[in-house]
């Protein structure tokens, strides 16, 4: 079958018919627009134009000189997550320590269930309130409080109310899995910023948004996977990139807020006319709680919450009731201390134990993760320290347009007397 059609609709709808049929397989190239224009007798801007929709849709991607490939669109991205089945001892996963998640079953006894009904508020009164107390010191202004499944859930449909498939979004560079695979399934395009140290780079920032950025995408503290926050000076210079485009939407991604020894400083400036603000519960009360509060503006708000609906998509008034008792009572208060403190004492310790191996890493991240950057071919080290019983994850597998080498180290399970082998460890495999 050959690709046919008069008109950039007609090109569009043959082309995608023919990839989802596998009549055109995932990384085939589609012929150059020149020669498929003159061989079908029409313009090349209808070609063209058929080409960008398909690009928009997700079904081809531009590889540049190498001209517009098909997509896999059932490709399954890189994951977080532990690995079952392996003898390796698994610090790639990215997953809290179940020793620190509170027993939120407790919940139950001390707050009785009170049937909610269609059209009742998406949000519990006392879990707002709660929210509010929390998030006040930290908005530019106004808010509105919301209550989504997960940090992910929230960017996915906060993006799902400002973008349409085929706009750009700046993000970190590297980026967190999740973000990376939402953009892709919604048809998104990512920019990668730069981060170092104390964040993501203010003049990385004004070049993607110049490039047409529709959307920013920020994680102020314990950014996954380098672990890095931002600093005060660093906040105050993307707040003020992001002054010069207040119609940018600004979606900043506060993930281990419950947990981080980091201070929280704003980017988000005062004249931004959408933004929100997104905590998660999972990393404290653990992933099976798909729950993150939202504030935002009024409008991003009531965008939410016509994607929330009452009886359709809300959050569970049995999960919000559990997460608000669980958060209040002060024995839970304490044990997310500890573990704030214990996840800091582990990571510290790597950090010690690699610095005395001479290998370079961040002593001042924060999270559950340790980053070590890396020069060469981070897929050699990642296939040697699997040799030697380790399992840690590929950073290059973050990249976002710019590739990024280097290893991320879930230090959230690392034990004490494990650390000075997995140093010696992670040197020997750097150095072959």
């Amino acid at each position: 079958m050959k690709i046919r059609g008069k008109t950039a609709t007609e090109l569009f709808d043959c082309i995608r018919a023919m990839a989802q049929s596998q009549l055109l397989s995932p990384g085939q190239t589609l012929p150059p627009v020149r020669d498929l224009a003159a061989e079908l007798g029409v313009n090349r801007n209808t070609v063209a134009a058929a080409y960008r929709r398909l690009i928009t849709g997700g079904i081809a991607k531009a590889q540049g000189r190498l001209g517009t490939i098909i997509r896999d669109q059932y490709a399954i991205g890189e994951q977080e997550g532990r690995k079952t089945g392996t003898s390796l001892v698994d610090l790639a996963s990215g997953n809290p320590n179940p020793a620190w998640l509170p027993d939120i079953t407790a919940a139950l006894k001390i707050k009785p269930y009170r049937p909610r009904l269609y059209g009742d508020p998406t949000v519990n009164a006392a879990l707002e309130a709660y929210a509010r107390h929390w998030f006040t010191p930290d908005c530019p202004g106004d808010f509105e409080i919301d209550v989504s499944h997960g940090a992910v859930d929230a960017i996915e449909r906060l993006l799902d109310a400002y973008l349409v498939a085929g706009d750009k979004v700046a993000v970190e560079n590297p980026c967190f899995l999740s973000s990376i695979n939402t953009l892709r399934t919604m048809g998104l395009h990512a920019i990668g910023v730069p981060v170092d140290a104390e964040g993501m780079q203010a003049k990385a920032l004004e070049t993607a948004l110049n490039k047409g950025a529709r959307a920013v995408i920020i994680t102020p503290r314990a950014h996954n996977p380098t672990g890095c926050s931002l600093s005060a000076p660093r906040a105050k210079a993307i707040a003020r990139v992001l002054a010069r485009h207040p119609q940018v939407p600004v979606i900043v991604d506060d993930h281990f807020a419950l947990l981080s020894n980091a201070e929280y400083c704003s980017a988000i400036p005062a004249n931004t006319k959408r933004w929100a603000l997104v905590r998660s519960l999972t990393k404290a009360l653990g992933p099976d709680i798909r729950m993150a509060l939202v504030s935002s503006d009024a409008s991003t708000s009531r965008q939410l919450r016509l994607r929330l609906a009452s009886g359709a998509n809300w959050v569970s008034h049995v999960l919000q009731d559990m997460a608000e008792v669980t958060l209040t009572r002060p024995e839970a208060t304490r044990q997310i201390g500890q573990a704030r403190d214990d996840y800091a004492r582990r990571r510290q310790l790597l950090v010690d134990a690699l610095h005395a191996q001479g290998v370079p890493c961040s002593a001042s991240g924060d999270g559950l993760n340790l980053w070590l950057p890396l020069s060469g071919d981070d897929q050699m080290v990642v296939l040697d320290l699997a040799r030697r019983g380790w399992l840690v994850r590929q950073g290059s597998v973050f990249s976002v347009q710019e590739t990024v080498s280097g290893l991320r180290i879930t230090t959230a399970h690392v034990e004490p007397g494990q650390c000075p082998q997995l140093a010696r460890d992670v040197k020997q495999s750097m150095g072959n």
